[in-house]
């Protein structure tokens, strides 16, 4: 039969109807509780994405609505909501919940850690997921990585910060392991949801704060209300948020949506961490140009800060047996990642950084 014939006998061939996966597979409702507001395009982005395209992968039958800080619990109570019941999955940091276990700060990030490819070698290669299963499995949670800011800032302060000494009674918001190292250089820690940093700011109840970096601090508005942006964050060289799952909701989900689930916060993940570095270097400029004050923290600082750390990390592991084990694990691993970066990575990035100086 020629070709003409062969196209004239499709045409004519019975039309197979396409199977309707919505009826083939069961119809699942979920909510997703969230830690960060709406007006964090990027960070509310990809609580937005997770929903739409778990949709699009099952054909509408498997639909988890999501809702932004506030409007179903507190920004920073995601993760018992999760764990108890409440929901049955929500977006937010582990690291907000150190006060239950500060292992739980592995899953973010921590002081002087991993970059953000690290940490996701670490997590999905170098066994840091296997390891922190029991942790997150006593908070009732499975644990999706699915964003990451990548490297942030040293946060907005409404003084210099020239020596060490200009750390003792600074109130400044910061979350996670760091607020505790800061403490010990005579830093009052708090811990506040976005939407109430720049009130906290502009009233004086803090007098500098963190948050993630030029695009996002820029939405906040924090430069109208504190002038100077100091770099770099050394509390968050990345800072990876979570889809959590209920236990029990992950145990009962059909293994297709598992499945559908990893593959789409392995797409957020990449989606969030690409979309901060192109948007961040050009907040910065902006954020310049408007009149903020970019700051450097002295090496001095820096090197009080590392110490901190390294006491911090010790003390806590005296304690607490997990944390020792896991903070083991972490640093071995940290260790021989960054022996890497610093032959192949770094020595090219500083290289440029020096004969590019402008």
């Amino acid at each position: 039969m020629n070709r003409r014939g062969l196209l004239a006998a499709g045409a004519a061939a019975p039309v197979l109807a396409a199977p309707n996966l919505a009826s083939a597979q069961p119809q699942i409702l979920w909510r997703s509780a969230g830690s960060f507001p709406k007006s964090t395009d990027v960070l509310w982005g990809v609580q937005e994405m997770i929903s739409r395209r778990v949709a699009e992968l099952t054909g509408g039958a498997f639909q988890i609505r999501p809702f932004a800080a506030g409007e179903l619990v507190p920004a920073l109570q995601v993760m018992d909501a999760v764990g108890g019941g409440t929901v049955e999955c929500g977006y937010t940091a582990a690291y907000y919940y150190i006060g239950k276990d500060p292992t739980l700060g592995f899953g973010t990030v921590m002081p002087f850690g991993l970059n953000a490819r690290q940490h996701l070698a670490w997590i999905h290669h170098g066994g840091g997921a296997e390891i922190m299963q029991e942790v997150y499995r006593d908070q009732g949670v499975v644990a999706l990585p699915c964003s990451n800011t990548g490297a942030q800032m040293g946060g907005w302060l409404r003084k210099e910060i020239r020596t060490v000494q200009d750390l003792n009674g600074l109130k400044f918001r910061i979350a996670g392991i760091a607020g505790t190292v800061l403490t010990k250089l005579g830093v009052v820690a708090q811990q506040l949801g976005a939407a109430d940093i720049y009130p906290a700011l502009e009233r004086g109840v803090v007098d500098g704060a963190e948050w993630v970096g030029p695009h996002d601090d820029e939405k906040l508005g924090l430069s109208r209300v504190a002038p100077y942006y100091y770099y770099p964050g050394w509390w968050e060289a990345c800072s990876q948020s979570e889809l959590m799952v209920n236990t029990r909701a992950w145990e009962a989900l059909p293994k297709q949506y598992q499945q559908v689930l990893e593959v789409v916060t392995g797409e957020t993940t990449v989606w969030s961490l690409s979309r901060y570095d192109m948007l961040n270097m050009q907040a910065l400029r902006r954020l310049v140009a408007g009149g903020t004050q970019l700051r450097a923290y002295p090496r001095e600082v820096l090197a009080a800060c590392h110490k901190a750390t390294q006491d911090t990390y010790a003390e806590i592991g005296d304690r607490n047996p997990r944390f020792k084990r896991v903070h083991t694990h972490w640093d071995r691993f940290r260790r021989d990642v960054q022996s890497w970066f610093r032959v192949a990575e770094d020595s090219s990035a500083n290289f440029l950084a020096i004969v590019e100086r402008s």
